[in-house]
């Protein structure tokens, strides 16, 4: 892959100003080398540094092979995603690059891309319960959930024997597809520890539905912590916390330090996370978050943007798993790349040395 961009963080500041038209609608590529048509790109919200980056890693890409694009944001509301993937539909896009905030919620408008002869990309969500996308581009999502995991038994020593160690278990929002997948990977690691007792829910909060957190919000992830010490953990300590993402992760943080963890007497849990944020990377280098999952995503904007040009030039378009992600409809083509697990020892190594983010950055 192409090494060519800036950092992220300085990068996310200049989207977030350059992004104030695209959030209502348009933003267009200059003149194309050699294609001529334009790409409509959805992404679900600009309140976060990764879909910022995400949603202009890809413009570069699709602009790079001769693309013009539009960028929406669709501010974490799936009816204002829905009506924006409807004009992009009316503006006669060439091809869509969605990441769905409700990944059920798309089958109707999908089905007028459908009708257009349009291409869709789903873009890291799966867009479920419709024949009408054709192909996903995402990570390795159950080995995201198993890295979590594994760092949480590697640092307990549960392989060892070590415990009984007290866990509780955060999952992702409810509406997303790969919320099930980070759990499945995580819970196969993490299973046989609670089945033994050496590890232990306190709350008793185990499965799936019981755990979500919509939008993957970090303060109502705040806020079910909070509970959970409140109630659980009043003469007891919690060891660790599973958490799927880094805004999350934070969010729980927060809870922690307010009952007191943070000192030498009672420091805080282990704590996972999920996109290497940097907020969450300065975290982790002071000593607050443990653990994050990183996920190059100008690697994964390379594929989509790669996808839409195999689509729309009749060339094979690279997959690498036909089976895995059935969307309830189909089993969709998708071409998956491998997260990596990050936490203070190696940051340097994965994040600065490869340019996601410079060493001033993570001061």
């Amino acid at each position: 892959m192409r090494n060519r961009r800036p950092a992220l963080s300085a990068l996310a500041g200049a989207v977030s100003a350059a992004l104030t038209l695209s959030a209502c609608g348009d933003m267009s590529g200059g003149e194309p080398a050699r294609q001529s048509g334009t790409i409509g790109i959805a992404m679900p919200t600009q309140s976060s540094e990764r879909w910022l980056v995400d949603g202009r890693s890809v413009v570069e890409d699709l602009r790079e092979v001769g693309y013009r694009t539009r960028l929406v944001y669709g501010q974490d509301d799936p009816k204002t995603q829905a009506s924006q993937i409807r004009s992009l539909i009316a503006q006669h896009v060439s091809a869509l690059v969605i990441a769905a905030i409700d990944n059920k919620s798309l089958d109707g408008v999908l089905g007028q891309a459908a009708a257009a002869k349009i291409p869709v990309i789903s873009y890291d969500r799966l867009v479920l319960g419709t024949k009408n996308v054709d192909y996903y581009a995402s990570f390795d999502n159950e080995q995201v959930g198993r890295l979590q995991a594994h760092y949480i038994v590697e640092k307990l020593g549960l392989e060892e024997g070590k415990g009984p160690f007290t866990i509780e278990l955060f999952a992702g929002s409810p509406d997303d597809n790969n919320t099930k997948y980070f759990f499945d990977g995580a819970m196969h690691l993490l299973q046989p520890y609670l089945d033994s007792r050496q590890l232990v829910v306190r709350s008793g909060r185990t499965a799936l539905d019981e755990i979500t957190t919509p939008r993957w919000d970090g303060a109502a992830a705040k806020k079910r912590m909070t509970e959970v010490l409140s109630t659980s953990y009043r003469t007891r300590r919690i060891d660790a916390v599973l958490s799927p993402y880094d805004g999350m992760s934070l969010g729980i943080l927060s809870a922690l330090r307010s009952d007191g963890y943070g000192s030498a007497a009672k420091p805080f849990p282990l704590i996972t996370g999920q996109d290497a944020e940097l907020p969450s990377v300065k975290s982790i280098i002071a000593g607050g978050q443990s653990q994050t999952v990183y996920k190059d995503s100008r690697e994964l904007a390379q594929v989509a943007a790669n996808m839409v040009d195999a689509v729309l030039t009749h060339h094979q378009v690279r997959v690498n798993d036909t089976v895995t992600y059935d969307n309830g409809v189909k089993a969709v083509p998708a071409y998956l790349l491998q997260p990596t697990s990050v936490d203070k020892s190696n940051y340097e190594v994965t994040l600065v040395a490869t340019d996601y983010y410079t060493a001033a950055q993570l001061k």
